[in-house]
């Protein structure tokens, strides 16, 4: 994914949030009180490792037709409703590539919906390795990619378990994520996030629409820092404020950070701007440590990163979330 951070969007943002905290109180750290919510991170984890078992799974590999099966028949198993929406898709380069979003849907019939949703695709190139050799071999993306599917497929378990929620939630996995521009080429406008831009535009259901969505991705590393991605808190402050609160409310306040990070080009920014629906990003992302995880595009991102306390903190905060509505 872009995870260039554009310093004129980041001062206007900043500028506008400052001016919208002299309308609004500042967010409150209570959170309603929720039943007992199972989710177990072993679970999670395990999902990991299988998608990270097919190899890299960079479109139109044998490792991404297999892991898509894959994630279509786990969703099925538990108990969604399950659709996959395909096109070709042309990319920066002029290649064309066959994109497979996998949506799950759990009672679709109710009219107030949820969206959560991460991408499923592995970046093609290793372009923030320091040994020239090594950029031109794909990731295999078990934090960057899996973390965010894995948490969601065991969010996803759970509901096919319990499906007692007062609304409806939708799954998506979005392929042709990571495709975008190599650090080592010319940047080009929107060439990343090619499965959420495609779904924006022609969402699986006529006239879709979702009180807000959230994305998990890079959701898996120790010690992870998740701070306010400022798109995020333009578009979608009310969603941001719920979950922040109710990760401080279970205990998870060392991971969900209240202050502001940096601005991210990442799925929720088209899900925002082109489907209209406000959307938040959970992202690993901290810049007074460096920006991103050590592995991030590089050979190194596997299942070493994957912590399954992160984990935790992260699917069970969420699936309380949607629990709290």
């Amino acid at each position: 994914m872009n995870k260039k951070i554009f310093l004129y969007t980041l001062l206007c943002l900043l500028i506008f949030s400052a001016c919208q905290s002299n309308k609004k109180s500042k967010p409150s750290v209570s959170a309603k009180p929720l039943p007992k919510i199972e989710f177990s991170a072993d679970s999670a984890y395990r999902y990991i490792a299988e998608q990270v078992a097919f190899g890299p799974r960079t479109p139109g590999s044998k490792a991404h037709r297999d892991c898509g099966d894959y994630l279509y028949a786990k969703m099925q198993s538990f108990g969604a409703q399950v659709q996959e929406q395909k096109a070709d898709i042309t990319t920066w380069d002029g290649k064309t590539f066959p994109m497979r979003n996998i949506i799950a849907s759990y009672q679709p019939e109710k009219q107030e919906r949820v969206l959560l949703f991460a991408h499923w695709d592995c970046r093609p190139w290793s372009d923030m390795e320091s040994d020239a050799k090594e950029r031109m071999k794909a990731v295999l993306g078990a934090n960057d990619g899996a973390s965010g599917v894995g948490v969601l497929m065991e969010i996803a378990r759970q509901l096919g378990k319990q499906q007692t929620l007062p609304i409806g939630v939708d799954i998506i996995f979005f392929d042709l994520e990571d495709y975008g521009v190599p650090d080592w080429e010319r940047d080009v406008k929107n060439s990343w996030c090619l499965g959420s831009q495609y779904w924006a535009k022609h969402p699986h259901k006529n006239a879709y629409n979702a009180r807000y969505g959230i994305l998990l991705d890079m959701v898996g590393t120790k010690n992870a820092c998740f701070m306010w991605e400022l798109f995020s808190k333009h578009y979608a402050s009310q969603a941001l404020y719920k979950v922040w609160n109710q990760a401080q409310a279970l205990g998870y306040g060392q991971y969900f950070i209240q202050g502001d990070g940096g601005v991210l080009t990442d799925d929720h920014l088209y899900i925002n701007t082109l489907a209209g629906i406000p959307s938040i990003d959970i992202i690993d992302y901290d810049e007074s440590r460096g920006g991103f995880f050590e592995g991030w595009h590089t050979q190194h991102d596997d299942m070493r990163h994957i912590d399954k306390a992160t984990l935790q903190a992260v699917g069970h905060t969420v699936l309380s979330v949607l629990y709290s509505e």
